[in-house]
């Protein structure tokens, strides 16, 4: 069948990637099907595949993308060389970055049992490189005396999953606003791992 009158090759693709982040987000990538993402966007279920081999290439392409962008934006930040500014701009960046991307962030936590084996390994790498980051701070604070974290790795992770947790609770134009929520959980970050 020929194409949506409207639709543009350019286009259509970021709207099919666009679309299935929303649904999946919304309904569980299980609950979605190809059709379903086709008519969000707009275009014949067949088209779907001019622009990704099948829903599992979906799920997989969104998730590596969200942590290829993750790890590309922390890199693109200045580097701080005091552990404790450093423990900082972390806390800060992970909560203003992730609470900009609801979507995206529930579906690359909740959706990873779906993901075929091979698919799963390269985003459990990319997770581990964006956690091995928040390890390397933790572990230069603990060789200087500014930290305390006996299992740098175990405490990495605790502070990913708290951080993380803030998208499941803040909406703006609440009593607190963004920079409030990063100032507090910072201190409590900054507590948990005082030396």
């Amino acid at each position: 069948m020929a194409r949506t009158q409207g639709s543009h090759s350019g286009t259509t693709g970021p709207r099919v990637r666009d679309a299935a982040l929303r649904l999946f987000a919304r309904h569980g990538y299980a609950a979605v099907s190809m059709r379903r993402i086709a008519q969000e966007v707009g275009v014949q279920a067949g088209a779907l595949y001019n622009y990704t081999p099948d829903k599992q290439s979906l799920l997989f392409d969104l998730m590596r993308g969200h942590m290829e962008d993750l790890l590309a934006a922390w890199a693109d930040r200045s580097p701080e060389s005091d552990p404790m500014a450093a423990l900082e701009a972390f806390t800060r960046f992970h909560i203003r970055y992730h609470s900009q991307r609801p979507d995206a962030v529930f579906v690359a936590y909740m959706e990873l049992r779906n993901l075929a084996p091979e698919n799963f390994a390269v985003i459990e790498r990319l997770r581990r490189e964006y956690e091995e980051e928040l390890v390397a701070i933790l572990r230069r604070g603990v060789a200087v005396g500014a930290m305390e974290a006996p299992e740098p790795k175990v405490a990495a992770m605790a502070v990913i999953g708290m951080l993380t947790g803030v998208n499941t609770w803040f909406r703006a134009g609440g009593r607190l606003d963004l920079d409030d929520v990063e100032s507090i959980y910072w201190d409590l970050v900054r507590k948990a791992v005082a030396g």
